[in-house]
């Protein structure tokens, strides 16, 4: 017998018909008729229906119920019941006891027709609410663990990297400053340096999940000025080609975790498939995506050395007609639009040895093999108008043995859009930092 203090969690409740237990939650709508009263409580797990009868010898019950709002915390203890009439899986409980754990506030602050900026507001009233939020969370840690699955089975150390600087990370630009201790200090746009130090110290495979912050002015569906990056870096490479193959492989093999998790659900809640692609992924050279592009008649001034998200979504687009593929690595983007840290190929020095990975169009990581040459760096930053005063502690890495190396940085929100057919990354994000946003 369980006890009646035990919680019992909504989606178990048909194991334990004709048995007290307790259910904890919310309430999800109350129907108080002058006969009887009908609670619907919601957990993370589902619905159940409460029924009272008036009149009884529940006067207790009676007032308990009578005072619920929605949304109220409640824990309702009674039995489990089979009623076929009752729409929610011909269950329902009859209450023996009703305890109220923190009424709410009434009218609520949103409902069903509020707006995603309003909604956001009230984040943790969104989230609560609605399935398809509590969903993407559930969808969110699959996809992480089954990432870091990966990348544990192929040797790899999770590393933290700091998320304050001394200097401005990268060319300087879409920093966030901010006071420290009388001086400046920068917040991360990327762990990438961190990264590369770890394998100078002979951490042959590195990953991280962690936050990234970007100082960019973009209001766009798809940027944020704090996300969650996934990297990885890995020592002894033979070329650009070992980062791009386990990319795909770590993101087919959490894919699939998710679909065997989630898959059901995503379909039912979201209305979409989660497929696992095949590997390898269609790679294209950025040249070759531009020779595409600028047939179909984008950039016709023939100016454009990157790829607009018009560009991308288009490039998606021809390959998933070309080779049923929804994912694309386009690879040797110019030098003039890539750091001056990735590597350049000997016989075409315009170029870099790096990649974007496109899904549906949407760019989801950056990647490359990065210059390891002291000399050669030095004289990359150079042309790149760098001080190396200011990168002194990154430049001597490579001055003691540093190995071939390349890596990935990946945006987890933007790989949770696409997955679960969202809108904006907004919606794929618990606590959303943009440039009008630093709250709740």
């Amino acid at each position: 017998m369980i006890h009646t203090t035990d919680r019992v969690l909504v989606s178990d409740l048909r194991e334990h018909v004709g048995r007290t237990v307790s259910v904890s939650g919310w309430v999800h709508t109350l129907r108080l008729l002058s006969k009887v009263q009908f609670v619907v409580v919601r957990d993370h797990t589902g619905l159940v229906q409460v029924t009272h009868q008036r009149g009884g010898a529940g006067e207790e019950i009676e007032a308990a119920l009578q005072q619920l709002t929605p949304e109220s915390a409640v824990r309702i203890t009674g039995r489990v019941a089979d009623n076929p009439i009752v729409k929610l899986h011909g269950l329902e409980i009859i209450p023996e006891r009703v305890e109220v754990m923190n009424r709410a506030e009434t009218p609520l602050p949103i409902d069903e027709g509020t707006g995603l900026e309003h909604r956001l507001d009230w984040r943790f009233l969104d989230v609560r609410r609605r399935p398809a939020s509590q969903l993407m969370f559930a969808a969110q840690t699959t996809l992480e663990q089954g990432m870091r699955e990966y990348a544990y089975g192929q040797g790899c150390t999770e590393m933290h990297s700091p998320k304050l600087m001394g200097t401005a990370s990268e060319s300087g630009a879409e920093v966030f400053e901010l006071g420290y201790f009388g001086r400046s200090a920068y917040l991360a746009q990327s762990p990438q340096f961190f990264k590369q130090m770890a394998i100078a110290a002979g951490i042959d495979k590195v990953f991280e999940i962690g936050p990234v912050f970007r100082a960019e002015p973009s209001f766009t569906s798809r940027h944020a000025t704090e996300f969650t990056g996934v990297d990885v870096e890995l020592a002894w490479i033979e070329g650009v080609e070992d980062v791009m193959a386990f990319e795909e492989r770590m993101l087919t093999h959490a894919i699939a975790q998710v679909a065997d998790a989630h898959g059901e659900a995503i379909l039912e809640t979201l209305g979409v498939e989660v497929t696992v692609p095949a590997t390898p992924f269609p790679r294209i050279t950025m040249a070759e995506a531009q020779q595409v592009l600028r047939a179909k008649g984008w950039d016709p001034q023939g100016v454009k050395e990157d790829l607009d998200p018009e560009g991308e979504r288009s490039i998606g687009a021809h390959l998933r007609e070309h080779t049923g593929h929804e994912w694309v690595f386009v690879t040797h983007y110019p030098t003039s639009v890539r750091p001056f840290y990735h590597m350049r190929p000997a016989d075409n020095p315009a170029v870099t040895l790096s990649f974007d990975l496109l899904w549906q169009g949407l760019e989801v990581t950056t990647g490359a093999q990065r210059e390891h040459r002291y000399d050669v760096l030095v004289k990359q930053a150079t042309e790149k108008g760098l001080r190396h005063e200011s990168m002194q502690d990154y430049l001597n890495v490579f001055r003691y043995g540093c190995p071939p190396h390349g890596g990935l940085g990946l945006g987890l929100g933007r790989v949770l859009m696409v997955l679960l057919g969202l809108d904006s990354i907004r919606e794929a994000t618990f606590l959303f930092r943009g440039p009008n946003r630093l709250t709740p």
